[in-house]
């Protein structure tokens, strides 16, 4: 889809506090009352806030500037004036955010997750708190403190259970297509799958998960070459990964070492994860050319034949996805 945006950069600023009043109360029947000027309101924050109705960035592509509002001078009869308004961004679950000098700010993985990326400034003290036994009529107050500015980075790694990884046309898309209520385009040409798509797998008992398909990794894709490279990030939030690979492959070892060889040289902690490999068009498969393929795979990764077209295979897709998200 057009609108998948994972990636945007905002210059955003926080509201400046207001001034303190300098007021002195004059009254007709009290002509020197002395100081009761009020605080100024404090300058808006900019808050980020996690929305798990949002999947993409895309709401913030046009936007460059973001600023929260000044503070309120303060006014007379000691008066606070009103804090500036702050700025709201809402993004979605798995956003990080990075200063321009790329530090980390913080990330926002839980529905309601807040974070605030700059404080408003304070706002100055009026006059009345300035009062003392020889300085009765204090004629100052304190200015506003001046808010924050920065460019910042949103980042956007997709949140979910089980990532899809594979070579373009392994049979991704339709395998989502089949356990969840997600359209993914599907065609029989390279790359189909332009941006990730997400869906919630329907289990037993009412349960279920969450499954990404993640665009189509070739050789080489850690450094660049087609556009799996774009998204091998979001497989470092998924908590375990799903490897496709069809029945036709003409080698079924070397196709898998080769998605392992990608993922590791994007970033080795992937190999960490929890990983089911699952032979994908299986259905014409017979018992011995199951049996074969079988004995090509690696012994230390369970395995699973499944076919979308036809549903067979799913049911124990399922129920080994499952043990493997919620083992100790």
């Amino acid at each position: 889809m057009k609108n998948f945006i994972d990636h945007v950069k905002i210059n955003v600023a926080s509201g400046k506090g207001g001034a303190g009043s300098a007021h002195l109360r004059r009254e007709k029947y009290i002509p020197k009352g002395g100081p009761d000027g009020g605080d100024g309101g404090r300058g808006g924050h900019v808050i980020v806030v996690g929305n798990p109705n949002m999947w993409t960035l895309f709401h913030l592509r046009y936007t460059r500037h973001l600023k929260a509002e000044k503070g309120e001078n303060g006014g007379k009869q000691r008066s606070t004036g009103k804090d500036g308004e702050d700025i709201i961004i809402e993004v979605p679950l798995g956003t990080i955010m990075k200063d321009e000098n790329d530090n980390f700010l913080g990330e926002i993985t839980q529905e309601n997750d807040k974070l605030i990326l700059l404080e408003g400034g304070r706002g100055g003290l009026g006059n009345w708190h300035f009062r003392t036994s020889t300085t009765q009529t204090p004629r100052y107050a304190q200015p506003g403190e001046p808010g924050s500015e920065m460019d910042v980075t949103f980042e956007l790694k997709v949140l979910a259970d089980v990532g899809l990884v594979g070579f373009p046309n392994a049979g991704k898309s339709t395998l989502l297509s089949v356990v969840t209520a997600a359209k993914p385009k599907i065609g029989d040409y390279a790359f189909t799958t332009l941006t990730p798509n997400l869906g919630i797998v329907e289990y037993r008992n009412h349960q279920s998960f969450v499954m990404a398909d993640i665009p189509g990794i070739i050789e080489g894709a850690s450094e660049g070459k087609g556009i799996g490279h774009r998204f091998l990030k979001h497989i470092e939030r998924n908590a375990l990964l799903l490897f496709i690979i069809p029945a036709d492959s003409k080698d079924h070892k070397q196709e898998y070492e080769i998605l392992l060889a990608e993922l590791k040289k994007f970033n080795p902690e992937l190999l960490d994860k929890d990983r089911i490999l699952a032979v994908s068009k299986s259905d014409m498969l017979d018992e011995e050319l199951k049996a074969l393929i079988s004995k090509q795979l690696p012994s230390n990764v369970p395995h699973v034949f499944i076919s979308a077209v036809a549903q067979t295979g799913l049911t124990e897709l399922k129920d080994l996805l499952w043990h493997k998200l919620n083992q100790d």
